[in-house]
């Protein structure tokens, strides 16, 4: 497996989300997701409709998981909202659905979509399904979540496994901001 980067500039983020939700709900919804859960890929991919929201449409307001409970914040549940007025609103379905089947996507698929996205915006870092969970664990970091809660959500052995991970180099220096 090759290694893949964060999305660290919140700026090719904003952009990424503008191309893919003009080309499809379902890939915007993809990227939204993953991005702010920091769900592994086989995890998304297996995800349905009935997994996030009530029989009436009503988004919930926690995924969860066999593992634990996931927040779904609001850039979550106005990507769901978008999705099921775009494509309608079946409970049984994956969330992720191919056009083709009622399977979900591909993983082969959600590489496309991400990688694809990421070159229309300038990407050049290599890119690819673990890039949504590790711009989650990057960003969640930078704006001052402990890195024990990113470790255990990742099920990583050590912290320094975690700062690996989302790409922080332990020896570049930390901007602290205490803004009391």
């Amino acid at each position: 497996m090759e290694y893949v980067s964060p999305i660290k500039q919140i700026h090719l983020i904003r952009e990424m989300k503008k191309q893919l939700k003009k080309k499809s709900s379902r890939d915007y919804l993809l990227f939204v997701f993953g991005i702010n859960t920091g769900l592994r890929i086989g995890e998304l991919l297996q995800l349905k409709v009935c997994d996030v929201s009530n029989p009436d449409g009503t988004i919930l307001q926690f995924l969860h998981t066999k593992e634990e409970q996931i927040f779904l914040n609001e850039q979550v549940k106005r990507a769901l909202q978008y999705h099921f007025q775009t494509v309608g609103f079946s409970y049984d379905a994956f969330l992720f659905q191919s056009t083709h089947s009622d399977k979900p996507i591909t993983r082969q698929q959600a590489y496309r979509i991400v990688n694809e996205a990421g070159r229309s915006v300038g990407i050049t870092e290599k890119i690819g399904t673990h890039t949504l969970r590790k711009t989650f664990g990057y960003h969640a970091y930078i704006k001052g979540v402990a890195i024990s809660l990113i470790q255990k959500r990742f099920h990583h052995a050590t912290p320094s496994e975690t700062l690996k991970y989302i790409g922080i180099d332990k020896d570049e220096p930390q901007k602290i901001d205490v803004n009391l």
